[in-house]
């Protein structure tokens, strides 16, 4: 979290994307991003969810400690699912789960939960909030829906912002919000803001995995930007395996084992032998 403060100072734009398993995680981290996100995300996209409701605090550890196995330089920061911090006795200690069972450096909420916020702060547990759009609310907000579209809602959101920064968050992201009013928020915290749809002048920039690689199977929001259609490339190399398989063409000869020749010799004299037995019976 002080890379990120300090990235901030230095006026360094700050890299974040999800991930949620060792092999993207560790590619993900090997490319050089600064922060990972464990998002609650992976209810949609990798456990095939509606929204992200539904995933349960016990997936989340599973998915968080395969993606610390991987990580060896962005600073890790898991999701808290929704339920788990409905007072901030039960979200304290299901933070502490996060740190203490799966390697979470720190974790992320939603919503100005000032009070948990501090208790977390306390508890030495680094807090990245979360305001604007923020999916555990979809029902309260009727949707996925830009935020802070009127003035009053915007400062309420700046208010918001400042608030946690002053009770110990130490990075924040903005969603769904027009970019003057992150850009307002950004210029006037201490803390690093990381925008997803909030325009370019957040501190830092983050995107859903498989977004950005076209793993999803329903047309990006307005602020994702496909670096590449992954999801092209794994079907096509599915379909010629199983165009190999169907004609025999794999495996070949080179891509199978062999017995030594003395076993293979030893082999062969074996079946002879079975085979000449059975033909005496019959004849």
């Amino acid at each position: 979290m002080p890379a990120l403060a300090e990235m901030k100072r230095q006026g360094k734009a700050i890299s974040a994307l999800t991930a949620y398993d060792y092999a993207t995680s560790r590619l993900v981290d090997e490319a050089g991003i600064d922060l990972i996100l464990v998002g609650d995300s992976l209810a949609m996209v990798v456990l095939g969810h509606e929204n992200t409701l539904a995933v349960t605090v016990d997936e989340m550890l599973h998915h968080t400690r395969a993606v610390r196995r991987a990580v060896r330089r962005a600073l890790l920061v898991a999701d808290m699912p929704f339920g788990s911090y409905p007072g901030t006795a039960e979200g304290v200690a299901n933070a502490i789960r996060f740190v203490k069972e799966a390697g979470a450096e720190a974790v992320k909420i939603e919503g100005p939960r000032i009070e948990l916020v501090r208790a977390l702060t306390e508890a030495e547990i680094p807090v990245v909030g979360h305001l604007g759009l923020t999916p555990q609310s979809i029902h309260r907000m009727g949707g996925y829906r830009v935020q802070g579209r009127t003035a009053d809602a915007a400062l309420q959101l700046k208010a918001d912002a400042q608030a946690l920064a002053d009770a110990g968050a130490g990075a924040l992201v903005l969603e769904g919000l027009p970019r003057e009013v992150a850009a307002a928020i950004t210029a006037e915290l201490p803390i690093p803001t990381i925008g997803i749809g909030a325009g370019p002048q957040c501190d830092g920039q983050i995107l859903v995995f498989h977004d950005l690689l076209g793993l999803t199977f329903a047309p990006p929001a307005k602020f994702v930007r496909r670096y590449a259609d992954a999801g092209a490339l794994i079907r096509s190399a599915v379909e010629h395996y199983r165009e190999d398989v169907e004609r025999r063409a794999f495996p070949s000869d080179e891509e199978s084992y062999h017995l030594p020749e003395a076993a293979r010799r030893a082999l062969e004299a074996s079946q002879t032998a079975i085979e000449n037995v059975v033909a005496l019976r019959k004849a």
